[in-house]
């Protein structure tokens, strides 16, 4: 036998009628006709209706209950609306970020090099070797020098809540007064600086030393520690080739900790040698000073 719907039919059972059952449902009838004989409402209409029901009962209102419902359906109206206008906001914001790295990128590359970060700081007002321009790649996680990737220009801006020249202009100077305050946020962009510095392209570990100097001037534009000047002669004139990572982030911290007096320091400590070498050659330096200080004196006496 196939499987056919009417094979499944099964003839409607007469139900038996209880007569007790059905008289006394016409006694409640009439005792609800009885109640709600009061009830001023027309055959087709609920607004009498409701209106007694909210009367007699506060605490269960129709109207509340129909404006919650309402409210709902305006919420998520509303939430949907919202969401379709941040998605389009979005789309915005990366088509105009989009558009500016176009102004500045090679004609066949898609990347920023020389030229266009040249073009991009003119638009900025600001010289390439700016303290600024070092910000703004901080804040764009460039790989490497004198380039900005697409990625790294769209995400860099993004993340800065920038996307025009303007705004760009306005965020970097916020951006600066922030470090000049924040010890933690200069320590991360004064890490990031050594990295930047490298030729990645050639696989370089240790910053040349005239590369280390300029850095060092840079990044020092604020927070310059009172040591600087005298850690800058001592690697000029001593012909130090290279400075390695451990060295360049280990000098933030010997620069807060000794200050300017070099007496404090303690050569018994995990210090890079080359800071024990700048620190004796300071002190030659200062006995020396000292000595024709005292000979210029004892020169003055024996003459009275």
């Amino acid at each position: 036998m196939g499987n056919c719907w009417s094979c499944f039919k099964v003839p409607p059972q007469p139900i038996p009628v209880d007569q007790s059952s059905t008289s006394e449902i016409k006694e409640d009838t009439m005792e609800l006709r009885r109640l709600f004989s009061s009830y001023p409402c027309t055959k087709g209409s609920l607004t009498s209706v409701r209106a007694q029901a909210n009367k007699k009962s506060p605490s269960l209102n129709i109207n509340s209950l129909n404006t919650i419902g309402s409210e709902n359906c305006r919420l998520t109206t509303s939430n949907v609306n919202a969401s379709s206008d941040n998605k389009q906001n979005k789309e915005s914001d990366d088509d105009k970020i989009n558009a500016l790295f176009n102004q500045y990128k090679e004609p066949n590359e898609d990347i920023i090099l020389a030229d266009g970060i040249e073009r991009l700081c003119d638009d900025l007002q600001l010289s390439p070797d700016d303290f600024k321009v070092l910000v703004l790649a901080w804040k764009l996680d460039a790989e490497q020098m004198c380039q900005f990737t697409r990625k790294e220009f769209v995400n860099g801006l993004k993340t800065m809540h920038v996307d025009s020249i303007s705004s760009i202009q306005k965020r970097l100077c916020e951006i600066v007064q922030e470090l000049s305050v924040n010890g933690d946020l200069f320590k991360d962009l004064y890490r990031f600086t050594f990295r930047f510095g490298l030729d990645v392209a050639s696989g370089q570990r240790i910053l040349p030393i005239d590369m280390a100097i300029v850095l060092w001037k840079l990044v020092f534009t604020i927070r310059e520690p009172p040591l600087l000047f005298k850690w800058l002669s001592f690697l000029d004139s001593h012909h130090v080739r290279g400075i390695p990572r451990d060295t360049w982030n280990m000098f933030l911290n010997f620069a807060e900790v000794i200050g300017n007096d070099l007496g404090s320091y303690d050569d018994a400590e995990a210090w890079p040698s080359l800071f024990d070498d700048f620190v004796e050659y300071e002190n030659d330096q200062m006995n020396q000073n000292i000595t024709k200080d005292d000979i210029i004196k004892n020169s003055i006496k024996n003459n009275y």
